[in-house]
């Protein structure tokens, strides 16, 4: 099921929801976008799970990796996947942005579009989360539309230095992270996340 910010939660929002990532800044990054400078009603906590390299539809892949997920917590838990889809190769890299990006460094993501002349791309992140397992997980969308261009910035997260978001001069890579915090991908999907979230722990 796909939900956006109106969506009712079917059920209550637990105290903790474990979120199945190891990367400390990651962690860090979606606490600091769920608050949004307010106390949260639940916590959120990292959990390192190895959970298998899926392949299909961005939005299925996420709900099989909550699924797979709650069952190694016994739990809640929420689930991230990022992709980065460029519109001239109809949406690759997408989810496997990553194995690209290992293989062809920030170079070749720009070589990809070399024999064509849209440069457009958008940022996708799909959050998934389940209050448990045997719960169906519900998906949260979000896109932040752009274009692909020579590495820029600082490389601390993957492909960052080669997106610059429409509307700005700079790549993800270069602008200061509360600015990035309300613009990007991972915010817009979080943002729908956070709704669904606290209209369960209203319950």
């Amino acid at each position: 099921m796909a939900a956006d910010g109106a969506a009712q939660p079917q059920h209550p929002t637990p105290a903790t929801i474990h979120f199945a990532t190891g990367n400390k800044k990651k962690l860090e990054e979606v606490v600091a976008i769920l608050g949004a400078g307010q106390k949260l009603p639940f916590s959120v906590d990292s959990v390192k799970i190895d959970l298998p390299e899926l392949q299909g539809e961005p939005e299925e892949i996420s709900r099989e990796k909550a699924r797979l997920a709650a069952k190694a917590v016994g739990g809640p838990v929420m689930v991230e996947d990022t992709s980065l889809c460029y519109n001239a190769l109809q949406g690759l890299p997408g989810p496997y942005i990553k194995w690209f990006l290992e293989k062809l460094g920030h170079e070749g993501l720009n070589k990809l579009l070399a024999g064509y002349e849209d440069k457009t791309a958008y940022a996708q992140c799909i959050f998934a989360y389940t209050p448990g397992p045997g719960v169906e997980p519900v998906v949260f969308v979000g896109r932040t539309h752009g274009r692909i261009v020579p590495a820029r910035g600082d490389n601390q997260f993957g492909w960052d230095p080669v997106f610059e978001p429409e509307g700005f001069g700079e790549t993800y890579a270069e602008m200061d992270s509360k600015i990035k915090n309300t613009i990007s991908h991972r915010y817009r999907a979080l943002d729908k996340l956070r709704a669904y979230l606290l209209a369960g722990a209203a319950q």
